[in-house]
């Protein structure tokens, strides 16, 4: 696998272990302190041209490394930086994998491909493929890619597209979110009542490790989320459930809110926490049942709860 060293990958190779499975990194370059698992160096994936002895002798590889979303990114083409990364060397490592008779690729692809937001019916595999930025854009190349690669070859595909993803040791806006709660900081977001589909590390983990297992042939894409969505407000109350205390929500008016915002030049910084993205997932279609998989309420007030053990807010 790639992006060992990342958050879902550092999740996913614990558990993937747990299950008795023999985990091989794909690692930018070799850490000597991890004694517990093989890895193989093969540097910046974006400088790699050969991949056939890494994979060899693997009955499946999971791609998770990739050139992440950035807020206000401007680098120069940014198309052209992020299709290097997410790309190019997404389809290289396909090339390989499928010569080297690996029967099942693993790709961490993103809700971006569907779009920023959902208005009326939610996000699911009917739903068009509408990226808005560079990395959605590169996510949906890498897809296109991958799909030819299984119409060539004898190895299947599962592209997977998940929401949001939190868990312990995630950052961003939740762990922002969680800062403020925690500091009694008010914050402006009690008239918000959107609805998000987030996806937490746990069940994204148990998806991936049950997309090693469908059985389907060609390239099948599959949509990531919590069973349940949820508002930004409700967000923030199971926060501080978790941290043990209060949330002091304003009820700002959500027009006010936006308005505010674009003035202060961060529109689409509060769009995300006003607006509605919502996905039906496709557990069912991996063989999952809601009883295997953990709700959102309780894994964010868990997380409230990890943030304070750990000092992180």
């Amino acid at each position: 696998m790639t992006g060992a060293t990342g958050f879902v990958g550092r999740h996913f190779i614990a558990e993937a272990t747990r299950r008795g499975h023999e985990v091989v990194a794909l690692v930018r370059k070799i850490d000597p302190t991890v004694t517990d698992m093989r890895q193989i160096e093969v540097g910046d994936i974006a400088d790699r041209n050969d991949w056939s002895e890494a994979v060899e002798g693997a009955d499946s590889v999971v791609h998770l490394a990739a050139r992440v979303h950035v807020m206000h990114e401007q680098s120069g083409d940014l198309d052209s930086v992020y299709g290097r990364v997410n790309v190019e060397p997404t389809i290289g490592l396909a090339r390989a994998a499928a010569d080297a008779g690996v029967q099942r690729f693993v790709f961490m692809s993103s809700i971006k491909v569907n779009g920023e937001r959902t208005t009326g019916e939610p996000f699911s595999n009917a739903s068009k493929p509408s990226p808005v930025d560079p990395y959605g854009r590169s996510k949906l190349l890498a897809e296109e890619g991958l799909a030819e690669v299984a119409t060539r070859s004898r190895m299947s595909v599962a592209i997977l597209r998940p929401t949001v993803v939190y868990g312990p040791g995630v950052g961003g806006n939740i762990r922002r979110i969680g800062g403020a709660v925690r500091r009694g900081i008010p914050l402006p977001i009690g008239s918000i009542l959107n609805a998000r589909t987030m996806v937490s590390v746990d069940n994204l983990v148990t998806g991936t490790l049950a997309s090693l297992e469908a059985e389907f042939d060609g390239s099948r894409v599959f949509l990531l989320g919590d069973p349940t969505p949820l508002s930004t407000r409700q967000l923030a109350e199971y926060l501080a459930e978790g941290l043990g205390t209060s949330a002091r929500l304003w009820p700002v008016p959500v027009g006010v809110l936006t308005f505010g915002a674009r003035l202060l030049g961060r529109g689409a910084d509060v769009a995300r926490l006003v607006e509605d993205l919502v996905v039906r997932p496709d557990w069912g279609a991996l063989g999952l049942s809601s009883e295997r998989l953990r709700s959102t309420r309780s894994t964010i007030i868990e997380l409230g709860h990890s943030l304070s053990q750990r000092g992180e807010v």
